[in-house]
């Protein structure tokens, strides 16, 4: 009974094993249709990404038409550096880089991340230690999210979804560090009145 159970075993492990290849078999058969011009190949690669991709255009855009701009965008930008991507680590990660920079290139462009914040005026902000965020649903906390100024909603996106640094923010968006710790600071207090306030 026990030598039926590990083998029982060992075969789902080789099930999984097989899927996750196939899944990669499939996703590397679709990149290089893509390397190659092939439609059917973008067009699976867009019907793969774009609910994903979609999401994370949203946000950072103040509106749908906008977030729908910057997928079409990104996925321009994305089919034209195919090449660029080594195969290293998950295409899916690469592919998010290249939206999120989308967004910001589009934000910048818009004048959308001017901060007027800088260090004097980030000492002045409290954060309230205890949130209630865990009260609340998420499709209501993304709709409180999108609701923040543009240059306060984007580091609050880089930095709490995204995983970006100060120092990367701030490299990125062209301010300082304080002023990109401030903008936070500011996001996270300004979505605490909102919660209290729902």
């Amino acid at each position: 009974m026990q030598r039926f159970g590990k083998k029982l075993h060992l075969t789902n492990r080789e099930k999984e094993r097989n899927s996750a290849t196939s899944v990669d078999d499939k996703l590397g058969k679709i990149l290089e249709g893509c390397r190659k011009g092939r439609e059917s190949s973008q067009k699976e690669l867009y019907e793969m990404l774009a609910p994903k991709m979609f999401a994370v255009c949203l946000r950072y855009m103040d509106n749908r038409d906008d977030a729908e701009d910057i997928l079409q965008d990104g996925f321009v930008t994305l089919f034209t550096r195919l090449d660029t991507y080594s195969g290293e680590g998950s295409f899916e990660g690469w592919a998010r880089k290249i939206f999120v920079n989308t967004a910001l290139m589009s934000l910048r462009k818009n004048d959308a991340l001017k901060m007027s914040d800088d260090l004097e005026t980030a000492w002045d902000v409290r954060s309230d230690a205890t949130t209630q965020i865990q009260n609340i649903g998420y499709k209501e906390l993304t709709r409180m999210i999108s609701s923040l100024p543009s240059g306060y909603r984007t580091v609050f996106n880089m930095y709490v979804i995204e995983g970006y640094s100060h120092k990367e923010i701030s490299e990125e968006l062209g301010i300082s560090e304080a002023t990109s710790r401030s903008q936070l600071m500011r996001a996270r207090t300004m979505l605490q009145e909102k919660i209290k306030d729902s």
